[in-house]
């Protein structure tokens, strides 16, 4: 080969390689019904162990039941005595019903610069731009700037269970020196004032999957019952679910408020307390992410699941009801307390699933060092802290003592609805804005 067809041979980049990283994640279907009667993530898994091993990484495969499986890979850094950064995401998904999709939720369409998929928000977007990101930068000998365990887990969707906290129960060591990481639901662009911001997410509600359980006396449902247990539990719901918690405001949400002021010239004035008039209009000038904060200024419990009796002429003896309650941080203790007085005397709490609530500076090396990484991929933008609503495997990593941030960098058209579509029909992340992130994570990678 001649010095000139050398030359001409080159490795595809990151913005080369993510859109079909990506689209080939979305074409497997890691559906997480949360009972380990879907497919699981093997096959996700198996792809993600192959991206890292082709470029000469060493990932290694861990199988917490049958088909749940994450992988993690250490890569060295220019500078192994800091604390090593966890860059982590999730490959398993919420199940889609087709019928509800304007595209085959599995099939990884592209339409117009968007790629349709179920998780092409939540989260193989962000799985894919770190595959393309890691992959360049080891194919050009290029090293981030400190150790990385790059970590992909399954089960995320059902409270990490089988994925993360499994990985931190069981083999703490892969993280062994990790200070820091990086996951998903942040860094992705609003239009607020007719400006650009990205919104950085530094906090997290805690979560409490509950059980409601009343008890009472079964009979014959022609007779007068003055212990029903459906009764006692209806009027519990419907006490819970109508309850109007106050506003009240976190650090994180206060320092977003006070941003959002500041780009729109909306009045703020938080001292004495928050005003909910004020709150709900810098809330709305957040566009579809208001989705994300307007949960963020107050603890919520939202009833979710009824299940009583066997037979319309039969009073059972006991009903049950799943509430999904997510609190602010450092406030669970007392959001409980007025749980239980809501529910009454005559229906128990019951834990299905919790987990901690999350709340770190916006300061700091890694925080200057994402808000370099935008600016220089979109000068001008203003870069915002901000609470997330639902939580992520950061909840885990903490509790290795792992402080964790929400920075999946999308640039994004101001009138999508990406906060909508977590979760949602219809998912689809701009090519542009995938292309976008990886050039800011290679930023971040080769400074932070």
């Amino acid at each position: 080969m001649s010095i000139a067809a050398q030359s001409a041979v080159t490795h595809p980049t990151a913005e080369d390689e993510v859109v079909g990283i990506c689209r080939d994640l979305l074409r497997i279907d890691t559906s997480n019904f949360g009972d380990d009667s879907g497919p699981g993530e093997r096959p996700a898994a198996e792809l993600v162990a192959e991206l890292l091993a082709e470029v000469g990484l060493e990932p290694q495969v861990y199988e917490a039941a049958p088909g749940r499986t994450s992988v993690v890979a250490r890569w060295e850094g220019a500078d192994p005595s800091r604390g090593a950064l966890v860059l982590h995401g999730h490959t398993d998904v919420v199940p889609a019903q087709a019928s509800d999709w304007s595209v085959d939720p599995f099939a990884a369409e592209e339409r117009d610069g968007l790629l349709w998929g179920r998780g092409a928000v939540d989260m193989k977007d962000m799985d894919a731009m770190i595959l393309a990101v890691v992959r360049q930068m080891v194919r050009e000998g290029r090293r981030p700037a400190r150790d990385v365990v790059i970590g992909m887990f399954a089960d995320e969707e059902a409270g990490g269970v089988l994925g993360a906290r499994w990985l931190v129960d069981r083999h703490p060591e892969l993280f062994e020196g990790a200070t820091d990481a990086i996951s998903e639901v942040g860094g992705f662009s609003v239009e607020v004032g007719g400006r650009r911001a990205y919104l950085v997410q530094t906090a997290e509600k805690g979560l409490a999957w509950l059980r409601l359980v009343a008890d009472g006396r079964a009979g014959h449902g022609s007779q007068v019952n003055t212990e029903n247990a459906v009764t006692e539990l209806a009027a519990a719901v419907a006490r819970i679910g109508k309850h109007a918690w106050p506003y009240t405001l976190t650090p994180t949400v206060e320092k977003l408020l006070r941003g959002v002021a500041d780009l729109t010239g909306l009045p703020f004035d938080p001292d004495g307390g928050a005003d909910p008039d004020q709150v709900d209009a810098l809330v709305a000038a957040l566009g579809p992410a208001a989705k994300f904060v307007g949960a963020t200024v107050r603890h919520t419990t939202n009833p979710t699941q009824l299940d009583a009796g066997y037979k319309a002429n039969v009073i059972p003896g006991t009903a049950t009801a799943a509430l999904d309650m997510r609190t602010l941080p450092g406030r669970g203790d007392e959001a409980m307390d007025v749980l239980r007085d809501l529910a009454g005397d005559r229906v128990r709490i019951e834990t299905i699933h919790a987990d901690r609530s999350l709340e770190v500076p916006f300061s700091g090396s890694l925080v200057d060092a994402m808000v370099d990484a935008l600016h220089a991929e979109d000068p001008g933008a203003a870069v915002l802290p901000y609470t997330l609503s639902g939580g992520t495997d950061n909840k885990s990593l903490a509790r290795l003592g792992i402080t964790g941030y929400g920075f999946a960098p999308l640039r994004l058209p101001g009138d999508l609805d990406f906060a909508g579509m977590f979760h949602g029909v219809d998912e689809r992340v701009p090519t542009d804005a995938l292309r976008f992130g990886t050039r800011v994570l290679d930023r971040l990678l080769s400074t932070c």
